[in-house]
């Protein structure tokens, strides 16, 4: 079987530092962060959530 090259990383709210969510990203070929909005409850609204590692 082939190595999968999938690793866990963790998104940081940009506004807070809360690590709320935990996504898969592909190592392989990537370069830049990942950054998506996401919903934080603790602030009750969407902020910028930004790729950390463990």
């Amino acid at each position: 079987m082939a190595k999968d090259n999938r690793q866990y990383v963790f998104m940081e709210c940009s506004e807070t530092g809360m690590r709320l969510y935990r996504t898969e990203k592909k190592m392989k070929g990537q370069q830049k962060k990942l950054e998506l909005k996401k919903y934080n409850p603790k602030l009750r609204k969407h902020t910028l959530h930004v790729e950390k590692k463990k």
